[in-house]
């Protein structure tokens, strides 16, 4: 559409001060035009990604994503891997403990036991918080945990009787999606 545009303006009988009258009609729609084949290539990549899945059989490969190849082989969402038998649902969970050495000594028992494939220990945040009634404020260290969610309970209940807290944070997000490799190792590195 553009080459069209280009030889409107480059014929010798159109002068570039003043434009023909096809030449404005033109410049008037072809906004509308790039519009309308913005809107075609989503309805053709809507068409294509199905249920999660990307089908290149109906995709132009002039307009594969550059990581395309990483989609197909191992990157794709939990509602995919329970349908694979290789992995199980996996979740996140976050523990604070108040200083290094506690943070070491809970995230070795919660492996040593098989509770999670892998701990993180993230030091120095900065915790705001509510407790006895006013604003408290603590350098803590954060544990990122990688686990599978039917370990949750089991982990909370460890996490309850190792910790100093009185009331530790234990809380959960589900992994929706990641490398299969990895999550097949969570899966063979926990308990059942």
């Amino acid at each position: 559409m553009a080459f069209l545009c280009l030889k409107a303006f480059s014929s010798p009988s159109v002068s570039p001060y003043r434009a023909a009258p096809s030449t404005l009609l033109l410049r008037r729609r072809l906004p509308l035009i790039g519009t309308f084949c913005v809107l075609s290539f989503s309805a053709i990549a809507a068409i294509t990604c199905y249920n999660g899945r990307l089908y290149p059989h109906n995709f132009p490969t002039f307009l594969w994503p550059k990581n395309f190849n990483l989609l197909r082989k191992g990157i794709h969402s939990t509602k995919m891997a329970a349908e694979s038998s290789t992995t199980v649902p996996s979740i996140v969970a976050y523990v604070t403990v108040p200083n290094r050495e506690a943070g070491k000594k809970l995230a070795e028992s919660i492996v040593k036991e098989k509770l999670a494939a892998c701990v993180n220990v993230v030091p120095g945040i900065q915790s705001v918080y509510w407790w006895d009634d006013k604003i408290q404020t603590d350098t803590e260290e954060l544990l990122i945990i990688k686990t599978r969610e039917s370990l949750l309970t089991r982990l909370i209940e460890h996490v309850k009787s190792n910790h100093e807290y009185d009331v530790p944070e234990v809380i959960s997000l589900p992994i929706t999606g990641g490398n299969d490799k990895y999550l097949e190792w969570i899966k063979n590195s926990t308990r059942e």
